[in-house]
Protein backbone atom coordinates (compact mmCIF):
# COMPACT_ATOMS: atom_id res chain seq x y z
CA UNK A 1 0.00 0.00 0.00
CA UNK A 2 1.47 3.65 -0.95
CA UNK A 3 2.19 5.43 2.11
CA UNK A 4 0.87 8.95 2.96
CA UNK A 5 2.64 11.85 1.90
CA UNK A 6 2.16 15.62 4.05
CA UNK A 7 1.42 18.31 0.99
CA UNK A 8 0.66 20.98 3.15
CA UNK A 9 -0.42 22.04 6.55
CA UNK A 10 -1.93 25.23 7.54
CA UNK A 11 -2.86 26.46 11.65
CA UNK A 12 -6.35 27.35 12.93
CA UNK A 13 -6.68 30.65 14.27
CA UNK A 14 -7.09 29.73 17.97
CA UNK A 15 -6.52 26.63 17.28
CA UNK A 16 -4.26 23.82 16.23
CA UNK A 17 -2.57 22.56 12.39
CA UNK A 18 -4.18 21.43 9.53
CA UNK A 19 -2.37 18.57 7.38
CA UNK A 20 -3.18 17.88 3.91
CA UNK A 21 -2.06 14.26 2.86
CA UNK A 22 -2.05 12.40 0.08
CA UNK A 23 -1.91 8.89 -1.04
CA UNK A 24 -1.94 7.84 -4.73
CA UNK A 25 -5.46 10.10 -6.14
CA UNK A 26 -6.67 9.72 -1.73
CA UNK A 27 -6.64 13.06 -0.16
CA UNK A 28 -6.60 13.15 3.43
CA UNK A 29 -7.66 16.38 6.03
CA UNK A 30 -6.35 15.69 9.42
CA UNK A 31 -6.50 17.43 12.63
CA UNK A 32 -4.00 16.21 15.60
CA UNK A 33 -5.01 12.29 15.51
CA UNK A 34 -8.82 12.47 13.94
CA UNK A 35 -9.26 12.77 10.04
CA UNK A 36 -11.65 15.34 9.15
CA UNK A 37 -12.46 14.47 5.70
CA UNK A 38 -11.37 12.06 3.50
CA UNK A 39 -11.76 12.57 -0.38
CA UNK A 40 -13.01 8.87 -0.64
CA UNK A 41 -16.25 9.58 1.78
CA UNK A 42 -18.41 12.25 0.89
CA UNK A 43 -21.55 10.94 0.68
CA UNK A 44 -22.95 12.22 4.01
CA UNK A 45 -21.75 15.59 3.15
CA UNK A 46 -23.20 16.01 -0.09
CA UNK A 47 -26.75 14.64 1.70
CA UNK A 48 -25.91 18.26 3.77
CA UNK A 49 -26.64 20.44 0.75
CA UNK A 50 -29.86 17.45 -1.12
CA UNK A 51 -31.70 17.45 2.12
CA UNK A 52 -31.36 20.86 3.14
CA UNK A 53 -33.22 21.64 -0.33
CA UNK A 54 -35.98 19.15 -0.41
CA UNK A 55 -36.70 21.22 2.77
CA UNK A 56 -37.02 24.32 1.13
CA UNK A 57 -39.38 22.41 -1.54
CA UNK A 58 -38.61 24.74 -4.58
CA UNK A 59 -38.09 27.78 -2.99
CA UNK A 60 -36.37 30.46 -5.95
CA UNK A 61 -33.80 32.79 -5.55
CA UNK A 62 -32.74 30.80 -2.56
CA UNK A 63 -29.67 32.31 -0.59
CA UNK A 64 -27.14 29.71 1.07
CA UNK A 65 -24.95 30.01 3.51
CA UNK A 66 -21.96 26.95 3.40
CA UNK A 67 -19.85 26.70 6.94
CA UNK A 68 -16.68 25.12 5.81
CA UNK A 69 -15.39 24.54 2.56
CA UNK A 70 -13.28 21.07 3.19
CA UNK A 71 -13.15 19.33 -0.34
CA UNK A 72 -15.89 21.06 -1.35
CA UNK A 73 -18.24 18.02 -1.11
CA UNK A 74 -21.31 19.77 0.12
CA UNK A 75 -20.67 23.28 -2.16
CA UNK A 76 -20.96 20.73 -5.12
CA UNK A 77 -24.05 19.13 -4.02
CA UNK A 78 -25.50 22.39 -3.74
CA UNK A 79 -24.40 23.63 -6.91
CA UNK A 80 -26.26 20.78 -8.13
CA UNK A 81 -29.60 21.08 -6.47
CA UNK A 82 -30.09 24.46 -5.47
CA UNK A 83 -30.60 25.91 -9.32
CA UNK A 84 -29.39 28.48 -11.65
CA UNK A 85 -31.01 30.76 -9.57
CA UNK A 86 -29.23 30.30 -6.06
CA UNK A 87 -26.72 32.72 -4.50
CA UNK A 88 -24.07 30.63 -2.16
CA UNK A 89 -22.12 31.79 -0.06
CA UNK A 90 -18.52 30.05 1.41
CA UNK A 91 -17.06 30.88 4.32
CA UNK A 92 -13.53 29.01 4.98
CA UNK A 93 -11.94 30.16 8.30
CA UNK A 94 -8.31 28.54 6.96
CA UNK A 95 -7.37 30.71 4.16
CA UNK A 96 -5.26 27.62 2.84
CA UNK A 97 -7.86 25.72 2.64
CA UNK A 98 -9.39 27.47 -0.06
CA UNK A 99 -5.65 27.36 -1.23
CA UNK A 100 -5.32 23.91 -1.53
CA UNK A 101 -9.00 23.68 -3.38
CA UNK A 102 -7.47 25.56 -6.24
CA UNK A 103 -4.05 23.67 -6.05
CA UNK A 104 -3.15 20.55 -4.78
CA UNK A 105 -7.26 19.35 -4.73
CA UNK A 106 -8.22 21.28 -7.66
CA UNK A 107 -8.94 18.10 -9.89
CA UNK A 108 -11.42 17.23 -7.20
CA UNK A 109 -12.93 20.85 -7.19
CA UNK A 110 -13.06 21.31 -11.02
CA UNK A 111 -15.00 24.07 -11.78
CA UNK A 112 -17.08 24.96 -8.92
CA UNK A 113 -14.86 27.13 -7.10
CA UNK A 114 -15.64 29.44 -10.05
CA UNK A 115 -19.39 28.98 -11.14
CA UNK A 116 -20.57 32.63 -10.40
CA UNK A 117 -22.98 31.54 -8.10
CA UNK A 118 -20.64 31.06 -5.66
CA UNK A 119 -19.01 33.35 -3.77
CA UNK A 120 -16.13 32.26 -1.38
CA UNK A 121 -15.12 34.26 1.97
CA UNK A 122 -12.07 33.27 4.40
CA UNK A 123 -14.35 34.31 7.87
CA UNK A 124 -15.55 32.54 10.69
CA UNK A 125 -18.70 31.54 9.60
CA UNK A 126 -20.42 32.64 12.93
CA UNK A 127 -19.74 36.08 11.91
CA UNK A 128 -21.48 35.98 8.93
CA UNK A 129 -24.69 33.99 10.51
CA UNK A 130 -24.32 37.12 13.61
CA UNK A 131 -24.19 39.90 11.09
CA UNK A 132 -26.62 38.09 8.57
CA UNK A 133 -30.22 38.55 10.23
CA UNK A 134 -33.12 37.27 8.09
CA UNK A 135 -30.37 36.56 5.00
CA UNK A 136 -30.65 33.06 4.33
CA UNK A 137 -32.67 30.06 3.52
CA UNK A 138 -30.37 28.08 4.79
CA UNK A 139 -27.27 27.73 6.70
CA UNK A 140 -24.82 24.43 6.47
CA UNK A 141 -22.86 23.53 8.91
CA UNK A 142 -20.00 21.25 8.84
CA UNK A 143 -17.33 23.08 10.43
CA UNK A 144 -16.46 20.46 13.24
CA UNK A 145 -17.59 16.78 13.93
CA UNK A 146 -20.59 17.78 15.35
CA UNK A 147 -21.96 20.09 17.75
CA UNK A 148 -18.77 21.17 19.77
CA UNK A 149 -15.93 23.01 18.92
CA UNK A 150 -13.38 19.98 17.90
CA UNK A 151 -11.14 22.13 15.21
CA UNK A 152 -11.22 25.38 17.76
CA UNK A 153 -12.82 26.08 21.15
CA UNK A 154 -14.46 28.91 19.79
CA UNK A 155 -17.16 26.96 17.71
CA UNK A 156 -18.97 26.04 20.65
CA UNK A 157 -20.66 29.58 20.03
CA UNK A 158 -22.20 28.40 17.13
CA UNK A 159 -24.19 25.02 19.13
CA UNK A 160 -25.03 26.66 22.43
CA UNK A 161 -28.00 28.39 22.97
CA UNK A 162 -26.77 32.12 22.19
CA UNK A 163 -25.32 30.64 18.63
CA UNK A 164 -28.30 28.86 17.78
CA UNK A 165 -30.60 32.37 18.90
CA UNK A 166 -28.24 34.16 15.65
CA UNK A 167 -29.13 31.09 13.70
CA UNK A 168 -32.53 31.38 13.55
CA UNK A 169 -32.82 35.39 13.17
CA UNK A 170 -30.40 34.72 10.46
CA UNK A 171 -32.60 32.60 8.64
CA UNK A 172 -36.04 33.64 6.63
CA UNK A 173 -39.14 32.47 7.66
CA UNK A 174 -38.98 28.48 7.31
CA UNK A 175 -35.70 28.75 6.70
CA UNK A 176 -33.26 25.46 7.21
CA UNK A 177 -30.68 24.97 9.33
CA UNK A 178 -28.48 21.74 8.15
CA UNK A 179 -25.58 20.50 10.66
CA UNK A 180 -23.42 17.41 9.93
CA UNK A 181 -22.40 15.81 12.80
CA UNK A 182 -20.52 11.88 13.57
CA UNK A 183 -22.67 10.74 15.67
CA UNK A 184 -26.15 11.80 17.57
CA UNK A 185 -26.53 14.32 20.33
CA UNK A 186 -29.40 14.42 22.17
CA UNK A 187 -28.71 17.26 24.44
CA UNK A 188 -28.41 19.57 21.05
CA UNK A 189 -31.31 17.87 19.83
CA UNK A 190 -33.45 19.43 22.78
CA UNK A 191 -31.40 22.51 22.06
CA UNK A 192 -33.05 23.30 18.67
CA UNK A 193 -36.60 22.58 19.63
CA UNK A 194 -35.92 25.00 22.81
CA UNK A 195 -33.96 27.72 20.31
CA UNK A 196 -37.51 27.35 18.47
CA UNK A 197 -36.73 24.74 15.42
CA UNK A 198 -38.78 21.94 14.09
CA UNK A 199 -36.01 19.04 14.01
CA UNK A 200 -35.88 15.88 12.33
CA UNK A 201 -32.55 13.81 12.83
CA UNK A 202 -31.58 11.79 9.64
CA UNK A 203 -28.92 8.92 10.00
CA UNK A 204 -26.73 9.13 6.11
CA UNK A 205 -24.01 6.86 5.32
CA UNK A 206 -20.16 8.15 4.75
CA UNK A 207 -20.10 7.05 0.45
CA UNK A 208 -24.03 7.34 0.42
CA UNK A 209 -25.86 4.44 -1.11
CA UNK A 210 -22.79 2.13 -1.62
CA UNK A 211 -22.70 2.27 2.48
CA UNK A 212 -19.54 3.15 4.96
CA UNK A 213 -19.96 4.83 8.77
CA UNK A 214 -23.09 6.08 9.55
CA UNK A 215 -22.95 9.82 10.22
CA UNK A 216 -25.87 12.28 11.54
CA UNK A 217 -27.77 15.09 9.81
CA UNK A 218 -29.91 17.85 12.18
CA UNK A 219 -32.30 19.26 9.74
CA UNK A 220 -34.23 22.18 11.94
CA UNK A 221 -36.58 24.56 10.28
CA UNK A 222 -36.95 28.13 11.33
CA UNK A 223 -40.72 27.39 12.48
Amino acid sequence: MLPWTKLATAPIPGGDELRLMRRGDEFSIRLGANELMNSRLGGSEEALATLACKKLDGRSRPRVLIGGLGMGFTLRAALAVFGADAAIEVAELVPEVIDWGRGEMAGLFGDSLSDPRVSLVARDVGELIRDGAGRYDAILLDVDNGPEGLSRKANDRLYDVAGLAATRASLRDGGVLALWSSGPDDDFTRRLRRSGFAVNEVPVRAVGKRGGSRHWIWLAVRS
